[in-house]
């Protein structure tokens, strides 16, 4: 293992923001590339803004844990908030219809190389 660290994120926007610029700042060492480090950016960004809206409802007495691990050419999230949970069928979002809900995990799991929802546990898996 190159790298790992868990991070427990406040459901607030600005936490957010500082949160994963400073994962950026601390990966960028092990992802070279910018296209990746962008694809990596898009990932957190909409994971972890689901989960404190959706799933913790920005109820500020919630938390989003986050685990990120690179290991060799495998960067692995895992991303859990404090919510109910959901069942995630891509099959079921119709981007004609214009709805912004569901659009970020359809674009997560474009992005990704694996992706599985646990209720309210996500688990990523991109290779580098």
């Amino acid at each position: 293992m190159r790298f790992k660290t868990n991070v427990v994120i406040n459901s607030d926007l600005l936490d957010i923001r500082d949160e994963i610029d400073s994962l950026l700042n601390q990966i960028k060492g092990f992802v070279n590339e910018k296209d990746l480090l962008f694809e990596i950016k898009l990932i957190l960004n909409e994971l972890v803004l689901n989960s404190a809206i959706h799933g913790n409802e920005l109820d500020d007495g919630k938390k989003v844990n986050l685990e990120l691990q690179i290991d060799n050419d495998k960067l692995k999230l895992e991303i859990k908030d404090e919510g109910e949970g959901f069942v995630y069928d891509k099959t079921i979002y119709d981007p004609l219809e214009l709805k912004a809900s569901g659009r970020g995990l359809v674009i997560v799991d474009g992005l990704s190389d694996e992706l599985l929802v646990d209720h309210n546990k996500i688990s990523v898996v991109k290779y580098l």
